[in-house]
């Protein structure tokens, strides 16, 4: 019996291989366009970012001059921090709202007053900050209305003083020393109502007899003192009153940028100290610019006679201000502040 070939498979093998390098092709073209969209839409490694806290105040001088520098292209730890690594600098009035800001993860570091940051770890239990050196001491007082008639401590009763921020390190020094005059104080009611403002507000308030004390910082200590006729009843010349912190999240995840900041930090701190004019022009336009108005030169350089810069920072004062914020019930906590400085990055 003889079998015919049949040209079917023969066929079907042709035709095979007239679609196999069609569909080559089409799943060539699909690949390679999934390939320049994905391409397109791929980002590289994004820069190194540091996000830094400051107040528009002559007692965070370092933090204004940072801030200044970065804005004018001749970044100070910029420089220290290395290519392509970026400081973000973000204004704050008080130092709640900046510790606020750093438990919500906004940012990573700020310049801020001791009590603030106290609460915070105490709130904490110790998990969420760390001191890493300190900045400024001086700068704060306590100004009198004269219109007020305030001369010795009896006459604060009935009267209104104002504070930065509830909370803030000078709401809780004005607190501290009213009650050590036997004056009890409330914001409603009381011997004495502690109504906290923001800085740029005490002036007009102070103008208008609103109010007929203030416990704040420079430059305002300065401003109300030749603006408004304050008279300074206390000066606190030694107290702490700025210090630099970093969230423990930053010291873990960015250790080393945190390292070089502080050392420019240090450099900065000394560079201020021998430099006192230059650093105070930088100051004033610092302020200048975040305020939204002319800060005089000279109001900056009044300001600095109270002030003394330093990047040194002890225990004992801070369990010194622990023990008078127990007090009020602004800490209720009973954390020890065995962790609170790190020490790891002293040098």
């Amino acid at each position: 019996m003889t079998i015919k070939p049949t040209t079917q498979p023969a066929a079907r093998h042709a035709n095979m291989k007239t679609k196999t390098p069609f569909r080559f092709i089409i799943a060539t073209i699909l690949t390679a366009v999934a390939a320049l969209i994905g391409g397109c839409g791929k980002k590289g490694p994004e820069a190194p970012v540091l996000r830094v806290g400051y107040f528009p105040n002559v007692t965070h001088a370092q933090g204004v001059i940072g801030r200044t520098l970065t804005a004018e292209g001749k970044g100070w730890f910029e420089q220290r921090l290395g290519p392509g690594v970026k400081v973000e600098w973000y204004p704050y009035n008080a130092g709640p709202s900046a510790m606020e800001a750093m438990i919500a993860g906004s940012i990573d570091m700020t310049y801020v007053g001791p009590n603030p940051a106290l609460n915070t770890y105490m709130r904490s239990n110790g998990e969420e900050i760390r001191v890493i050196a300190g900045s400024a001491d001086g700068g704060a007082a306590l100004l009198v209305r004269p219109g007020a008639n305030i001369n010795v401590p009896a006459d604060f009763r009935g009267k209104v003083v104002a504070t930065p921020q509830f909370g803030n390190t000078q709401d809780i020094a004005a607190r501290v020393w009213l009650k050590a005059q036997g004056l009890k104080v409330t914001q409603f009611g009381g011997d004495v109502k502690v109504v906290p403002s923001a800085n740029p507000d005490q002036i007009t308030l102070f103008q208008q007899g609103r109010i007929d004390a203030v416990w704040t910082v420079e430059p305002w200590v300065s401003r109300i003192e030749r603006e408004a006729g304050g008279k300074p009843y206390i000066e606190q010349s030694d107290a702490i009153t700025t210090i630099l912190v970093a969230s423990v999240s930053a010291l873990k995840n960015k250790r080393e940028l945190v390292q070089k900041f502080l050392q420019g930090h240090r450099e900065l701190t000394a560079w201020v100290n021998d430099h006192p004019a230059d650093a105070q022009k930088l100051v004033q336009r610092g302020i200048s610019e975040i305020v939204k108005g002319s800060i005089p030169l000279d109001l900056v350089q009044a300001s600095w006679k109270r002030l003394h810069f330093t990047s040194e920072t002890k225990l004992a004062p801070f369990e010194e201000l622990v023990i008078q914020a127990r007090e009020l019930g602004f800490i209720k906590s009973d954390t020890k502040l065995d962790r609170f400085i790190d020490t790891t990055l002293q040098p």
